[in-house]
């Protein structure tokens, strides 16, 4: 590998960086989106039943008590409760934008390294392709050997950049269709919080919290 590495030249330890940072950027990604994660059924029923008793302080408490991206919705609704319908609304919309801005945190350059990888790879081949032609131009032996030897050592940067590439761009796919995931559960919050606040019949919704 290292032998590998040496032949392929600057661009393969580029490419190797990337990877690295690549891996690091996915894994604190997933690591996040794991705590920042919450089950909005628990969450709903538990704050609908502390508003349908009064319990103002119970919801407040419960909403506290996460700080994931749902819980972190909920806390800011909460902590404008009582505002109006159209402050409310806007409070909500802030807050989702928040949240997805924090989940999104890094992940264009996950999406730039799966882009630019095979494009330093095939840089790297072009490269490996004109010093090889250059050095049998000068005066080297033009053999079969030669020749198919230095595009098997020329081509080492374009497998490198695919092999990079390909888990990147698949890693990138499925984290942004979390992120869309989370996106719809915290709009689904959002009008919940909406529909709670203004359209339920409880007397106590308008009694602003402590």
């Amino acid at each position: 590998m290292l032998e590998m590495m040496r032949t392929g030249g600057v661009l393969m330890w580029i490419i190797a960086a990337l990877s690295v940072a690549a891996f690091a950027v996915a894994a604190e990604r997933l690591l996040f989106f794991r705590r920042a994660s919450a089950d909005p059924g628990p969450l709903e029923e538990a704050f609908r039943a502390h508003l349908a008793r009064g319990d103002l302080q119970g919801m407040r408490n419960l909403v506290f008590s996460s700080d994931s991206s749902l819980y972190r919705l909920f806390q800011a609704a909460v902590e404008h409760w009582s505002a109006g319908r159209e402050d409310m609304k806007l409070v909500v919309e802030q807050q989702i934008r928040r949240e997805l801005f924090r989940w999104e945190k890094n992940m264009s350059l996950l999406e730039v390294i799966g882009r630019t990888t095979p494009l330093l790879g095939l840089l790297g081949t072009v490269l490996g392709m004109v010093e090889m032609f250059a050095s049998l131009r000068t005066g080297g032996q033009i053999t079969a050997a030669a020749v198919t030897g230095g595009i098997w050592k020329a081509l080492f940067t374009t497998v490198a950049g695919l092999s990079v590439a390909i888990p990147v761009l698949f890693a990138s796919s499925l984290l942004f269709r979390r992120i869309d995931s989370e996106e719809e559960c915290l709009n689904r919050g959002g009008d919940f919080l909406l529909r709670e606040r203004f359209l339920s019949s409880s007397p106590k919704e308008d009694v602003p919290l402590p």
